[in-house]
């Protein structure tokens, strides 16, 4: 499932975000790439450990954890701290798969990729170039979406940033372990919620509400490696 959600930033949040990157010192992008991935990667990264990545980094936590629409659509278990990049000048990142395990840096956490996300901190008519495209089962998505809206996929998902060729893109890119494994349980599961919420605004009291409420929760029980 490719997902787009809109509004994950106010306005505000990411002119604060902007701010705070502008005066940032960014490195090679390749020190978090594996030895595939390093070969095709080509873009500026803030470090890790940098104060003002782990400084907006939590504001992006806390901003996912109000997000109705993703807690329902990734069920997050745990969430990798957000990471910063930026392409301009031609430079892209070629096709590649994200690796499976990540290692949170300073700490002996690591956290299984089920999902990958791509939130953008920069508008489309500010830069040439610079789509996302990511390949499913369901054919290939080009994505370039609005400063401050985001986009989750499957992080087994081959992917690829096209070649910036004029401006700079700005973007926060993070991991989720779900507390479901497998992508079409995940699909079923908010497609399921995405029904009862529907269902509660336009029949409050049908005994349905109730029903499908538990089905969901029982298939939750039933597929949640917690």
């Amino acid at each position: 499932m490719v997902l787009q959600i809109p509004d994950v930033l106010t306005a505000e949040q990411v002119a604060q975000a902007r701010r705070m990157l502008q005066g940032a010192d960014w490195i090679d992008g390749r020190v978090t790439a594996g030895h595939q991935s390093a070969k095709t990667k080509n873009n500026l990264q803030l470090p890790e450990d940098h104060p003002v990545a782990r400084q907006l980094g939590d504001m992006i936590l806390g901003a996912l954890g109000r997000n109705a629409l993703f807690v329902s659509a990734a069920l997050p278990l745990r969430v990798f701290p957000p990471l910063f990049n930026c392409y301009q000048g031609g430079q892209s990142f070629g096709n590649h798969v994200d690796n499976a395990i990540r290692q949170v840096k300073g700490s002996g956490a690591t956290i299984r990729t089920d999902l990958s996300a791509t939130l953008f901190l920069a508008d489309p008519d500010e830069y040439e170039g610079g789509e996302l495209i990511v390949e499913d089962t369901f054919g290939v998505h080009s994505v370039k979406l609005p400063s401050g809206h985001m986009v989750l996929y499957p992080a087994s998902s081959l992917h690829n940033v096209t070649p910036v060729t004029s401006g700079a893109r700005l973007a926060s890119f993070f991991w989720v372990q779900s507390m479901l494994r497998d992508d079409g349980e995940r699909t079923l599961l908010f497609d399921l919620d995405t029904a009862i919420q529907r269902l509660t605004v336009d029949l409050p009291d049908h005994p349905a509400v109730v029903q499908l409420t538990a089905v969901y929760h029982n298939l939750l029980r039933r597929w949640a490696t917690v």
